[in-house]
């Protein structure tokens, strides 16, 4: 059974097959989005600097960078219109 806000929100997890484009496609793009715009985009001189640059792009992911499946919200617009 789930609670809280996941709960509230209708949000359930499901598991899918790994590496397999055709049931798991959100996950997939992410990481494709994730390797373009943020892995290949510099080099890190250290892990703690790559790791705090990640921090900093899912902050950007989330919350400024509009989403064609949010219908050009930012997922957290379209989280705050939910509730």
């Amino acid at each position: 059974m789930y609670t809280g806000a996941r709960a509230e929100l209708g949000i359930w997890h499901l598991r899918t097959r790994p590496y397999t484009p055709r049931t798991n496609g959100k996950a997939e793009r992410l990481i494709q989005t994730l390797l373009r715009e943020w892995a290949y985009v510099k080099s890190y001189p250290q892990s703690r600097r790559r790791a705090a640059a990640l921090l900093r792009y899912l902050r950007y992911y989330n919350r400024k960078r509009p989403h064609a499946g949010c219908g050009a919200l930012t997922p957290m617009h379209k989280l705050e219109r939910a509730a």
